[in-house]
C-alpha cells in the first residue's frame, strides 16, 4: 500500500511541478512564502516515506502524513489569494476557502490546478490510511 500513495504522489508531483514551473515564469515571486514552502516540503515528504517503505516502521509514515498536513495549506493559501484576486476581493480569511474551491473547479485557474486540487486528497488520505494500517498491524 505504501508503494500505491508513492505512485499517487509522484503522480501529483509531476503536475505540482508543472504548475511551479508557471508560478515561477508568470508571478514574479508572488506567494513566494507560501509556493516556495509548499513545493519544498511535498517534495521532502518523499523521504520519510521512502523509509516507510524500505523499513514497514509505521513512525515514518506518520512522519511523512505529518508533513503533508503540516504544509498542504499553504499551497490552498495560494489558491485562495489567487481566486480572491481573480474575483477582485480584497477580502481575507477562512472564509474565503469555499469561494476559491468554487473558482478553481469553474476553471478559472487551469486544468492543472484543478486536477492538483482535486488530487491532493488520494495522497493525503492514502498517507493516512496507510499509517493507519501500518500501526495497527504491529
Amino acid at each position: 500500500m505504501g508503494y500505491l500513495v508513492l505512485v499517487a504522489w509522484v503522480i501529483q508531483a509531476s503536475f505540482g511541478v508543472t504548475l511551479l514551473v508557471s508560478w515561477a515564469r508568470h508571478a514574479r515571486g508572488q506567494d513566494g512564502g507560501l509556493v516556495l514552502p509548499h513545493a519544498l516540503m511535498m517534495v521532502a515528504f518523499l523521504a520519510p516515506w521512502t523509509a516507510f517503505v524500505a523499513t514497514g516502521l509505521s513512525v515514518w509514515a506518520w512522519v511523512g502524513f505529518g508533513v503533508l498536513t503540516a504544509f498542504i495549506g499553504f499551497g490552498d493559501a495560494a489558491m485562495v489569494r489567487r481566486a480572491r484576486a481573480l474575483r477582485g476581493e480584497g477580502s481575507r480569511g477562512l472564509r474565503d476557502y469555499f469561494p476559491a474551491i468554487g473558482v478553481a473547479t469553474s476553471g478559472a485557474l487551469g486544468r492543472r490546478t484543478n486536477f492538483h486540487m482535486w488530487f491532493s486528497p488520494v495522497v493525503w488520505l492514502g498517507s493516512l490510511a496507510v499509517a493507519i494500517v501500518a500501526t495497527a498491524a504491529v
